[in-house]
């Protein structure tokens, strides 16, 4: 009769990759040995090889994990059948939200995918590529002219350059956290995208009043605050 798992085994392997995950933050993925892993998580090296085989299957797991979160995320919120709008708005938040709580993870994602091996920085890319489809299609559903232009993509890609180095200046203790800053990066994306004109659409597009959208549009913390309290008042 096989033996089970003793209790916590997945406990203990999470936190396993949370500990390296900080590690290859900090150091570097080549940089890291089993030893300082097994070190930071209070283990024998040989109790650390009891559940992962070696510094490359932290790798992947750490890796695949975190992308597979974030797919899974965007397959949520496109399932709830939101106002377009609405949509991007919730993926901005719920992808900012994940972010907080593993920049370790998302550093080594952006970092150290390059130390996969081919099939399985395909498997990660693969789900990389459905996080920035769920998003286009969501850009899409609010400027359809764009995604005929095949600009849908392009312009995720913009909002991708705000949302993915977060994690290189927000400080966790700071006075800005990614609970104020969501709503901000969905107004300063959601105020421009407007403006925006495929190529050969009639040149320029016409300089916006200041309440038009884009900077103009995003409001402090304390403003935003202000508002919500206002409409449920009202």
């Amino acid at each position: 009769m096989a033996r089970g798992r003793a209790a916590g085994y997945d406990d203990q392997r999470e936190l396993i990759l949370a500990r390296a995950a900080a590690l290859f933050a900090q150091r570097g993925y080549p940089a890291t040995s089993m030893n300082e892993v097994a070190q930071a998580c209070g283990l024998s090296k040989a109790t650390l090889y009891h559940y992962y085989r070696d510094k490359y299957a932290l790798l992947v797991s750490i890796a695949e994990g975190h992308v597979r979160k974030l797919d899974t995320l965007v397959a949520e919120v496109l399932a709830q059948g939101l106002a377009p709008e609405l949509r991007l708005r919730a993926l901005i938040r719920r992808i900012v939200a994940e972010y907080a709580g593993a920049q370790h993870a998302h550093r080594v994602l952006t970092e150290d995918v390059r130390f996969l091996e081919a099939a399985d920085r395909e498997r990660v890319l693969g789900h990389e590529r459905a996080v920035v489809a769920g998003f286009a299609q969501a850009v899409a559903g609010l400027r359809p002219e764009l995604a005929a232009a095949a600009l849908a993509k392009p312009m995720t890609m913009l909002l991708f350059g705000m949302l993915n180095w977060m994690f290189t200046w927000v400080q966790p203790d700071g006075a800005l956290d990614h609970d104020t800053l969501a709503p901000m990066v969905a107004d300063l994306f959601l105020g421009g995208l407007p403006a925006v004109q495929p190529p050969g659409a009639g040149g320029l597009p016409a300089v916006q009043p200041p309440d038009a959208g884009g900077l103009p549009a995003v409001q402090p913390p304390q403003f935003i605050a202000a508002g919500i309290a206002q409409a449920h008042q009202a």
